[in-house]
């Protein structure tokens, strides 16, 4: 029986779904998101939290700051309540209400810019607000999960070996592209090993990673609105890209069979059965991972309102769609319509 005495020390890591009977094609979808934070996420914080810990960053007087687009700053909501830090996330209007409940349940503080802050869209506004509170208050922290090496090195420690001991016979793989933390962990992985294993990463349409012009992006998780600085495309043997329609859709056909995924594994699903579609894959052995559950993601990719606000009527196939009558309460097919305003900064507490 385990026992634990800090959440971040259960982390399910050998949980896989067979997607056969979706996708026509075999595929292994590995679940990363069974653990108390409720996603992949947990590993790179847990790495970057005990890194700064060995550098001799973090004090007790500390104040852990990160920009994050929801599940990076829940898995350091409960990191930092169980270690004992303060922990302010940056975000925006895209991160679900519940996300946002959630890291305030933990105790931490939720700052959300408005995305006119800055040129460079939402995520260059959270980047400059961070820049300026770290060159006004000593105390604080920020880990920089777009340029810290244990965002990836987590992944090259801990979720590429376990792929490889549960599949050695593995010919393909497909990894969302975020801040590419996962991607090139497992990459480099598969390569130092010299394991024949193509690296398949998968993007949102909009995303900037691989090149190609900006879009809108509201589906959080996947995707950049500038090149990732840990990006190294030559570990990288192919980018596909999802249109976030599609996203919802696969959402809903995974949800149909009982199975709650988050935007990005819904992403990343579609990626997969694409790909293998194409390549008429029907011999290969392909694993693909699930980096979220879906439970964040109810008043967003699982309701018919907003899905139809945002991606139009034809978004959800007929018999995927709610009551046309329903109308969560306050979402008036508005993203981040009724939603409470952001706490006061720590600065000044």
């Amino acid at each position: 029986m385990p026992v634990i005495s800090a959440p971040q020390a259960f982390n399910e890591e050998d949980l896989y779904v067979d997607l056969r009977s979706l996708c026509a094609h075999p595929l292994f979808l590995k679940c990363e998101g069974f653990n108390f934070s409720g996603s992949i996420k947990l590993k790179a914080a847990n790495a970057m939290v005990e890194a700064a810990e060995r550098d001799g960053v973090l004090t007790p007087e500390s104040i852990l700051v990160e920009s994050s687009s929801g599940n990076l700053g829940v898995a350091l909501s409960m990191i930092a309540a169980s270690k004992g830090y303060r922990f302010l996330c940056v975000t925006d209007p895209r991160c679900n209400l519940t996300t946002r409940l959630l890291m305030k349940a933990l105790g931490s503080q939720v700052h959300l810019v408005s995305g006119g802050e800055s040129g460079s869209g939402y995520l260059g506004a959270r980047l400059d607000f961070i820049r300026d509170l770290c060159a006004r208050d000593e105390r604080c922290v920020w880990l920089s999960q777009y340029t810290n090496p244990a965002n990836w090195q987590a992944h090259y420690a801990r979720t590429a070996p376990a792929i490889a001991q549960e599949f050695p016979d593995l010919d393909v793989l497909f990894v969302g592209a975020g801040t590419t933390g996962t991607l090139m962990g497992c990459a480099r992985w598969f390569r130092e090993a010299e394991r024949p294993v193509r690296i398949v990463a998968v993007d949102s349409v909009g995303s900037v990673s691989f090149g190609g012009p900006p879009g809108r992006r509201m589906i959080p998780g996947l995707g950049m609105s500038v090149r990732p600085p840990l990006l190294d495309e030559s570990l990288v043997d192919e980018a596909v890209r999802v249109e976030e329609a599609e996203t919802i859709r696969t959402c809903h056909r995974l949800a149909r069979r009982g199975f709650l995924f988050g935007g990005s594994t819904g992403t990343v699903v579609s990626g997969a059965m694409d790909w293998l579609e194409r390549h008429r894959a029907e011999d290969l052995t392909a694993v693909a991972i699930a980096p979220d559950l879906g439970e964040r993601y109810l008043d967003t990719v699982y309701q018919a309102n907003w899905v139809e606000g945002l991606y139009g009527s034809g978004a959800l196939d007929e018999d995927e769609e709610a009551d046309p009558g329903y109308r969560a309460p306050g979402t008036g097919g508005t993203p981040g319509a009724g939603e409470p305003a952001p706490p006061r900064s720590f600065l000044g507490q």
